[in-house]
């Protein structure tokens, strides 16, 4: 059965941190991402990890998390972590782990779609 169970989300005032985890089992996964929901806004994507390279991808718009938020996986590759430094009130979202089977080519790995399992979510508030 495979599953992945995020965890480390919670309440945590502007400028601080967290770090999620995402617990992979049940199938080998050649790509991983972090997705976010804000209330009454549409799921985005945040960032994204090949663990048997190493390559990192983050979302490249407006006031990107690029350069506050590092995407990385464990040893065993079963692990994806989402350290969160310097955090805002509009990082406040239910974060949500991805998995995919297959990777397409890096022009995808932003994509809902791309990703064929997911987690539950975990709830991120930042305090302002």
């Amino acid at each position: 059965q495979v599953q992945l169970v995020e965890s480390g989300g919670g309440l945590v005032q502007a400028g601080g941190s967290l770090r999620l985890s995402c617990a992979a089992s049940g199938r080998t996964f050649s790509t991983y991402a972090w997705f976010r929901q804000a209330p009454g806004k549409e799921r985005e994507f945040v960032a994204a990890i090949r663990p048997s390279g190493g390559a990192t991808y983050y979302a490249d718009v407006a006031d990107s998390v690029k350069g506050r938020f590092t995407i990385s996986s464990g040893n065993t590759m079963n692990m994806v972590y989402l350290q969160m430094n310097s955090l805002k009130h509009e990082d406040t979202a239910v974060y949500y782990c991805a998995a995919s089977t297959a990777y397409r080519g890096r022009w995808f790995v932003s994509a809902q779609n791309e990703y064929n399992y997911w987690g539950q979510g975990t709830q991120v508030t930042v305090s302002s």
